[in-house]
């Protein structure tokens, strides 16, 4: 990946300017030849949790795809010189990568969100593509697993023969999750977030207004102030001051 897309590193953390058509392309190849990969959807908060923890950071730079979520950072990719650098949605991403899954016959998985919304968009997406083969879905406790629960969901996985694994555990815990499977699972695991929510209406997304305009965080702050408030507070202001630095140091080397 690395030689076909050059990365860009945004506040120390590696983002590749890619697409939606490319990342599927991507993910598809290496699902078809059973590599163990795991993709990150970057938004700004993982940005600035990265900046904050070095150990964090060295998880999102080992991935094997980083993509840009969020409009701030594709944004900067632009001005960083990535003129044609555009965002790739997790939410978005998701159908693209099932609906190529099911025309090339990979088996996928579904890692994360309660049972009722796992339930729900399992049933969602099999209707949606019918020649979707679903071979592997598991709701996980909202604690860390014990080892022996980790090594028996690890081997369930494995024997499912699942090639894109959808992890959706939130933030920074999906990353942290397939870091630590990745070699040990034969899959591309790809962290999406909130999608299961948002795909199944069990949360509501933002205007495509507000997001193309840089302004999702805004919604989401209003739809769930009590869980995003300190996220948003305190990461959203200090990402303009230091993204802007960055900038401008660029501009200054590039003169």
């Amino acid at each position: 990946m690395e030689g076909d897309i050059p990365a860009v590193y945004i506040l120390g953390t590696r983002v590749h300017p890619t697409s939606y058509d490319e990342a599927t392309a991507v993910i598809a190849g290496w699902a078809a030849h059973n590599l163990s990969k795991y993709v990150c959807v970057a938004t700004v908060s993982q940005v600035m949790e990265g900046f904050d923890e070095p150990s964090f950071q060295a998880v999102m730079n080992r991935a094997d795809l980083v993509t840009p979520d969020g409009m701030p950072l594709v944004w900067a990719l632009r001005l960083l010189g990535c003129k044609g650098a555009t965002r790739v949605y997790g939410p978005d991403l998701t159908p693209i990568v099932l609906e190529q899954a099911a025309a090339d016959g990979l088996s996928v998985g579904f890692y994360g969100g309660s049972p009722e919304v796992l339930s729900k968009f399992v049933q969602t997406t099999t209707a949606q593509f019918p020649k979707l083969k679903v071979s592997y879905a598991f709701s996980p406790p909202f604690r860390p697993l014990t080892q022996a629960e980790d090594l028996q969901v690890t081997q369930e996985i494995v024997e499912s023969g699942v090639r894109i694994l959808f992890v959706a555990i939130g933030n920074p815990a999906q990353e942290l999750w397939m870091a630590a499977h990745k070699g040990k699972i034969p899959a591309v695991m790809i962290g999406v977030g909130a999608a299961f929510d948002f795909l199944t209406g069990t949360k509501r997304q933002a205007p495509r207004w507000m997001m193309g305009i840089g302004l999702e965080w805004l919604f989401r702050l209003a739809t769930e102030p009590r869980r995003l408030w300190k996220r948003y507070l305190k990461h959203n202001p200090r990402f303009v001051v230091l993204i802007s630095l960055q900038l401008l140091r660029h501009r200054m080397t590039c003169r």
